[in-house]
């Protein structure tokens, strides 16, 4: 069989018509699509011609070739076309089918599938083998290697990008102090861990739960929890992404909770859809719906239990700086939540809140697309980093990993570490609290 006719059956397999054919065509999606911004209107390269390309391999109407594949790889699925849209079309849903069908009839060279498998069947579909991973990039840290490593210039005989994404790697994580409960609550929160925010960013899940339990709620970390499959499902393994739904959804299948909360944008965006993915499936169907009804992110949680009115009644500050924020683009364009992020960082006693330029639009993190499209991730970097600098921050605030790392990379290209930080929300709200005490405990301690 041609490979042509097997990418055709392929489409015909896992591409849904009926999505297709929402799509009008009317072009609403245009300005809000990063690639097609960044390849100057480059009609191939936005959701509605990429929608056109799925339909007409699906039709038989044009051949498979190098530049339909690079028409999709360039898609950051950051979904910013979604909100856009006024006829509803799950262009997210389309762009996992479409690389789901591609992969099950692209030859893969033996390198592409060592890694594939490597990556999917390990690191992501098992915490013990990346947390062995990084304990390889602790040793790297702690170990004085990554001194050595930068002084001698090692890192200059890779591409550019490598080296600005080692130097955004996280600190190695410290002890973090616990706060005291501001009041009692009967509520119980589940916590999703997630896979790169327990191991490279523990610390601040750890401020995470601390936060949590400030506002009277009792936190359980269920086990037997695995990476949420986003990963697998953005890069046409959406079987093995659901193989990691199914083991979430029965860890987390309990009456017991009240909510299910996550801290990484994008991890959430994907476990709310647990119950879309698996509605098919006898088995999961019910657990799935528990699981995403119960799904919220952190900082609707924080707003829920009442840290603003907290906020509220802490002693504000003469001298603040100036914090940002970049909206994570699963957290804002799927689960809706980007009011509940800025008004708690409006609420914090020593910050000045000033939006960003296009906040709301890619920073070019995209889960690993910055690893696989780095050209394009540094174009839309670089424009983000313009719309930074306008703002002159001293915080970027994120609520996901990978902008977070993305925000880093940026700032030290830039030059900028002297004088911006990123931040995860979680971090500076915790930051700002245990000032706000240690300030406190100071005066009272003069007073008395």
């Amino acid at each position: 069989m041609s490979i042509n006719l097997a990418m055709q059956k392929s489409f015909e397999k896992h591409v849904e018509e009926e999505l297709l054919l929402d799509c009008m065509r009317c072009g609403f999606c245009l300005s809000s699509c990063p690639t097609y911004i960044h390849t100057e209107q480059d009609e191939s390269q936005s959701p509605r011609g990429r929608i056109a390309l799925m339909k007409a391999i699906r039709d038989g109407k044009i051949q498979w070739d190098s530049s339909v594949e690079d028409s999709f790889n360039l898609c950051l699925g950051c979904r910013a076309c979604e909100p856009a849209c006024p006829a509803g079309v799950q262009y997210g849903a389309l762009i996992e089918q479409t690389r789901d069908a591609v992969q099950e009839v692209k030859p893969q060279k033996k390198f592409e599938k060592t890694v594939r498998n490597v990556t999917f069947n390990h690191l992501f579909a098992d915490k013990k083998d990346l947390n062995k991973a990084v304990k390889l990039v602790r040793f790297y840290q702690k170990s004085g290697l990554q001194k050595v490593t930068r002084k001698i210039g090692f890192l200059n005989l890779f591409p550019t990008f490598m080296s600005d994404m080692e130097k955004a790697l996280p600190a190695v994580p410290r002890k973090v102090e616990k706060l005291e409960p501001i009041k009692s609550s009967k509520v119980k929160v589940a916590f999703f861990t997630g896979c790169l925010m327990e191991s490279l960013f523990k610390e601040i899940n750890d401020k995470t739960i601390e936060l949590i339990k400030l506002l009277g709620a009792d936190v359980i970390i269920p086990t037997g929890q695995q990476c949420c499959g986003a990963l697998h499902a953005h890069s046409g393994e959406l079987q093995k992404g659901l193989r990691n739904a199914k083991t979430n959804v029965e860890a987390f299948d309990s009456d017991e909770y009240d909510y299910i909360v996550n801290n990484a944008g994008g991890c959430g965006a994907f476990l709310s859809e647990y119950e879309k993915h698996l509605k098919s499936d006898s088995k999961y169907k019910e657990k799935a719906q528990r699981f995403s009804n119960k799904m919220v992110d952190i900082s609707s949680l924080l707003v829920k239990l009442g840290l603003i009115d907290y906020l509220n009644t802490l002693p504000t500050s003469d001298s603040k700086v100036v914090a940002t924020y970049q909206d994570s683009c699963h957290l804002r364009n799927v689960n809706k939540v980007y009011e509940q992020p800025r008004r708690l960082i409006q609420s914090l006693p020593g910050i000045q809140y000033k939006e960003m330029m296009k906040a709301d639009s890619c920073c070019g993190s995209a889960g690993i697309y910055n690893l696989l499209q780095p050209e394009m991730a540094g174009k839309i970097l670089e424009t983000k980093m313009d719309y930074v600098r306008e703002v002159n921050p001293t915080y970027i605030v994120t609520s996901n990993p990978g902008c977070l790392m993305q925000m880093k990379a940026g700032i030290h290209k830039d030059k900028l570490t002297s004088t911006i930080q990123a931040v995860h929300i979680v971090e500076i709200i915790y930051e700002q609290i245990k000032q706000v005490s240690k300030n406190l405990t100071t005066y009272e301690a003069i007073t008395h």
